[in-house]
C-alpha cells in the first residue's frame, strides 16, 4: 500500500470512523480501523465497527499501490491529529503489518493487525429501501433524539421507532415520562423515494446510531452549502439497518422488542391552551433552574387567565428560591401545574420556532408542547404531582 493525502483528509475521516471504535473491544482487532487504499478508483477508505455500529467513509487521494491492514484507531488518530498540515504519504509493509507515515518534518511507524480478522459491515440483500433527504432526517432527529432512554434494561426505548408508511414518515421516542414525535408528511413526496408502492415499515434505530447519523449530516451540510442536496438511502432488513449517501456508511443493529403504542398516550381534546415566547420561556427555565438539586428538579407554573401570565418558580429546601413571570395567551381556567425542568428545558431547546403552544386538562394530565408552524412536531410531558 501507498497513497498521499492531506493531513486534513486523513485526521477528518479518521474522527468520523473512530467513533465506532469501541473503547473496551471484545476482540484486540476491533478496537483498530480498517485502512483501504484502491489504486483504480484513487480512493482510500476507513472503516470502524464494534459488531453492532459500523461507520464507513472515503476519500479521494494519490494511491500508487493497492493494499489494506488494520491499524490502532486511538494511536493513528493522536499521531495524524498532531501533525502538521499538508501532503503525508502512507505506506505499508505488508509482512510485518507496520504502516509509516511520513510528512514534511518526519516519519511515523505504527503496528497494525492483518485485515483478514477485521469482520466485514452487514450488507442487507433482501429488503426494503427508502430514500429520504438528509434535511428530513435532521429535522426528525432533532425533534426526537433527547427523548429518547438512557437506560440499557429498557433496550427498546433506547432508540427511536421509524414508522413508514405510504402517507409518510413518523419519528417517535419515548423514556416513559415524556413523548417526542415527528411527522415529515408534508415533506415526503418531494425528499423521499419509496420503492415499494405498499410500503408498510417500522423499525427501532439505536440512539447511537443516529446520533452519528445526524451528527455526520449536519457536518456535510454546513461544508457543502452550495452542493445539491444527496438523497440518504436507508436499507432495512435482517435486523438490520444501512444509511448510505456519497462516501458514507452507517450500519447498525435494529432494536428488538415490541415499542409502546404511544398514540394512545396522547389525549383526544385539551381545555386549556396558552401560547408563549419560546426563547422567552426557556431563558428564565433555564435560569431558575440553576436553585435544583438531583433531588428536587421541579419547576411550578401557576397560569393566571385573568392576567395573561404565567410564573415560574422554584422553591429548593436549604439551597433558596426563584420566582420569575412572563406574558401568555391563556384560554381556559387559572391552575397550578409543576414539571420536571429538565424534561421542559429540553423540549424547548428541541424546538426551533419562535413561539410553542401548550396544551393541557388537569395538573396531573399529560400536556403537549407543539411549535407553532414549522415542522409537525408533538412533545408530551407527564407533569409531577404537587404535594401539598
Amino acid at each position: 500500500m501507498k497513497f498521499i493525502c492531506s493531513q486534513n483528509d486523513l485526521n477528518n475521516h479518521l474522527s468520523l470512523v473512530s467513533r465506532a471504535v469501541p473503547s473496551r473491544p471484545t476482540h484486540p482487532v476491533l478496537a483498530n480501523v480498517l485502512l483501504t487504499a484502491d489504486k483504480e478508483t484513487q480512493r482510500v477508505s476507513l472503516t470502524g465497527f464494534d459488531l453492532t455500529l459500523g461507520i464507513k467513509t472515503s476519500f479521494v487521494a494519490q494511491v500508487a499501490e493497492d493494499g489494506i491492514i488494520t491499524l490502532p484507531a486511538k494511536l493513528l488518530n493522536d499521531i495524524v491529529s498532531r501533525l502538521p498540515d499538508g501532503e503525508m504519504t502512507v505506506s505499508d509493509d505488508e509482512t510485518l503489518a507496520i504502516a509509516t507515515l511520513t510528512c514534511a518534518s518526519g516519519n511515523y511507524q505504527v503496528r497494525g493487525m492483518s485485515a483478514e480478522e477485521f469482520p466485514e459491515l452487514p450488507s442487507i440483500e433482501d429488503g426494503q429501501t427508502v430514500n429520504l433527504s438528509g434535511e428530513t432526517l435532521i429535522e426528525g432527529l432533532h425533534g426526537t433524539l433527547f427523548a429518547t432512554s438512557g437506560d440499557e434494561t429498557k433496550q427498546v426505548l433506547t432508540g427511536v421507532h421509524l414508522t413508514f408508511g405510504n402517507e409518510g414518515l413518523e419519528f417517535a421516542a419515548t423514556d416513559g415520562h415524556r413523548l417526542a414525535m415527528v411527522e415529515t408528511f408534508n415533506q415526503l413526496e418531494e425528499a423521499a423515494d419509496i420503492d415499494d408502492e405498499d410500503l408498510d415499515l417500522n423499525a427501532t434505530v439505536p440512539a447511537r446510531a443516529l446520533a452519528e447519523l445526524e451528527r455526520i449530516l449536519r457536518m456535510k451540510q454546513s461544508g457543502n452549502s452550495e452542493t445539491p442536496e444527496q438523497l440518504v438511502s436507508l436499507h432495512f432488513g435482517q435486523g438490520q439497518v444501512v444509511f448510505e449517501w456519497l462516501e458514507q456508511r452507517i450500519t447498525s443493529r435494529l432494536l428488538e422488542g415490541q415499542y409502546p403504542a404511544y398514540r394512545q398516550l396522547l389525549p383526544p381534546g385539551f381545555s386549556n391552551s396558552l401560547t408563549v415566547e419560546r426563547k422567552q420561556f426557556l431563558s428564565v427555565l433555564e435560569r431558575i433552574s440553576v436553585l435544583t438539586d438531583p433531588k428536587n428538579q421541579i419547576v411550578k407554573a401557576t397560569l393566571d387567565a385573568d392576567n395573561q401570565k404565567m410564573t415560574l418558580s422554584i422553591e429548593a429546601k436549604d439551597v433558596g428560591s426563584g420566582r420569575e413571570t412572563i406574558p401568555i395567551q391563556f384560554s381556559g381556567d387559572s391552575m397550578e401545574i409543576a414539571f420536571n425542568v429538565k424534561y421542559l428545558m429540553e423540549s424547548l431547546r428541541n424546538i426551533s420556532t419562535q413561539e410553542v403552544q401548550m396544551q393541557l386538562n388537569t395538573a396531573t394530565s399529560p400536556v403537549v408542547l407543539q411549535p407553532l408552524g414549522g415542522a409537525k412536531a408533538t412533545h408530551l410531558i407527564m407533569p409531577v404531582q404537587l404535594r401539598n
